[in-house]
C-alpha cells in the first residue's frame, strides 16, 4: 500500500524474483512442504539470474549491492515459500563472515563461485547445550602444524549437507572463554566431516536442517577466518547483518498471509453477504495491513542505515527481526482464523504460513535474545 522510495534498479530486482516465484516456486510449495521436500530447481534459478551475488562485492564477481537489496530478495521469496527463501538467505548468513573477515585470498578462492551459486554456504554456531547460550560451544580446534583438527557436533544448521562451504565457530583456546573461538572455512568435502539425518520440522519444510559431526576433521590452517579469538567477533556481526533477513522473511509470510485470507473474505459469503463486509472482520484485516506496513517501514529502514554505513547496529537489526516476526505470527494467526475452517485445511496455505512463520521468532537468535540485545544498546544509549 504504501511506496517505499525503491529505486528502479532495487524495483527490477523485485520483479525479477517474482517472475522466479511465479514460475519455479508457486505451483510447488504446498507440495514441497507436505513431502518435507527439497528441491534444488529454484535455487538454480536464482543461481542462473545471479541473485546469489547480491551481498557479494563486484571485485569478486558479485553485484555488490546492500542488505536492503538482500533484504527485498528474500522478501519476495518468502511471499512464495519461506521454505526456499531459507535455503537462500542462509547462503547469505555463511557468505558474510567471509565477504566481512575473510582476507584476500579466501576471498578470491570462494566468493566468485558463491556469486554464482556454484557453491551454497552454511553457517554452524549453534551446539546441543549451546543454543541462546551460544558460550557455551564445546567444539574445538586443536592447531596441529600447518593444520587444525575439529571435534565436535554443530546442532540444527539450515542448508547441512547440501551446502559446500560452512563457517564453523570452534574454540582454539577452551581456557578463554568467549575469547577463546574462532571461525573456521569447513569444506563439504573435508575428511572428518559427517552430517545428521534431516530434522523433522513444524515449518519451512522445504529447507533442509542436519546436525553437524567434526571427528578429528583436519583443516589447512590457511581455512581460519581473521585470527584466533575472534570467533564470536565473527558470528556476532555476521547475525547484526542476517537478522534483517530474518525480519524480510517475516514481511514475504505476512504480505502472502494478508492476501489469501482478504480475498477469501472478499468471497466468502454468509448471511448474504461477503464476510468482509462485517465490521469485526474488516476491522482485523485493517489491524493486520497496519502491523505489516510497521514492520516492512522498520525493517527496510534498518536495511538502509546500515548500507549508509552505521558502525553499531546491534539494536537495530535485533527490532527488525523481533518486531517483524512477531507482528508476522500474529498476522498470520488472524489469516488463519479469518479463514475459518478453510485455514485449518492443508489444502489452502494460511496454515503453512503460520508454520513457517513461527521458525523466524527462533532462529538466528530467539526473539527474546533480541530483546536482550535491544535492552543492552538502549542502556549505552541513554546513559
Amino acid at each position: 500500500m504504501l511506496d517505499y522510495n525503491i529505486t528502479d534498479e532495487q524495483r527490477l530486482l523485485v520483479d525479477l524474483v517474482k517472475r522466479i516465484g511465479e514460475e519455479y516456486i508457486l505451483p510447488h510449495a504446498l507440495s514441497w512442504d507436505e513431502k518435507e521436500l527439497y528441491d534444488p530447481t529454484p535455487i538454480r534459478a536464482l543461481a542462473d539470474a545471479d541473485l546469489f551475488g547480491i551481498i557479494v562485492p563486484q571485485e569478486f564477481g558479485g553485484l555488490g549491492m546492500g542488505v536492503l537489496e538482500m533484504c527485498l530478495a528474500v522478501e519476495w521469496l518468502s511471499y512464495f515459500c519461506a521454505g526456499v527463501s531459507t535455503t537462500y538467505a542462509a547462503s547469505f548468513l555463511g557468505a558474510y563472515p567471509l565477504i566481512l573477515f575473510g582476507n584476500k585470498e579466501q576471498k578470491e578462492k570462494y566468493l566468485p563461485e558463491v556469486a554464482q551459486g556454484k557453491k551454497l554456504c552454511a553457517f554452524a554456531l549453534t551446539e546441543p547445550q549451546a543454543g541462546s547460550d551460544a558460550f557455551a560451544i564445546k567444539t574445538t580446534a586443536k592447531r596441529e602444524g600447518d593444520f587444525y583438527v575439529l571435534n565436535g557436533v554443530k546442532q540444527w544448521i539450515t542448508n547441512g549437507g547440501i551446502a559446500d562451504l560452512y563457517i564453523v565457530i570452534a574454540l582454539t583456546d577452551p581456557n578463554k572463554g568467549p575469547r577463546g573461538a574462532s571461525a573456521f572455512i569447513i569444506e563439504k568435502s573435508d575428511q572428518g566431516f559427517s552430517f545428521g539425518r534431516k530434522e523433522k520440522k513444524l515449518g519451512l519444510k522445504a529447507s533442509i536442517t542436519t546436525d553437524l559431526f567434526f571427528n578429528d576433521c583436519k583443516i589447512p590452517a590457511d581455512r581460519l577466518i581473521s585470527r584466533e579469538g575472534m570467533g564470536f567477533m565473527v558470528a556476532l556481526r555476521t547475525l547484526d547483518y542476517a537478522r534483517c533477513g530474518a525480519g524480510a522473511q517475516a514481511l514475504g509470510i505476512a504480505q502472502a498471509a494478508l492476501e489469501v485470507s482478504l480475498r477469501h473474505a472478499k468471497k466468502r459469503i454468509q448471511f448474504g453477504q461477503p464476510v468482509y463486509n462485517f465490521q469485526a472482520v474488516s476491522h482485523t484485516f485493517a489491524e493486520m495491513a497496519m502491523r505489516l506496513e510497521s514492520a516492512r517501514a522498520l525493517v527496510y529502514n534498518v536495511a538502509r542505515y546500515i548500507d549508509r554505513g552505521a558502525k553499531d547496529f546491534s539494536g537495530a537489526s535485533a527490532m527488525a527481526k523481533c518486531f517483524a516476526t512477531d507482528q508476522t505470527m500474529w498476522i498470520c494467526e488472524r489469516a488463519l482464523q479469518m479463514m475459518g475452517g478453510y485455514g485449518y485445511m492443508r489444502d489452502y496455505p494460511v496454515q503453512k504460513y503460520l508454520r513457517d512463520a513461527k521458525c523466524l521468532q527462533i532462529y538466528e537468535g530467539t526473539n527474546e535474545i533480541q530483546k536482550n540485545v535491544i535492552a543492552r544498546e538502549l542502556a549505552k544509549f541513554y546513559k
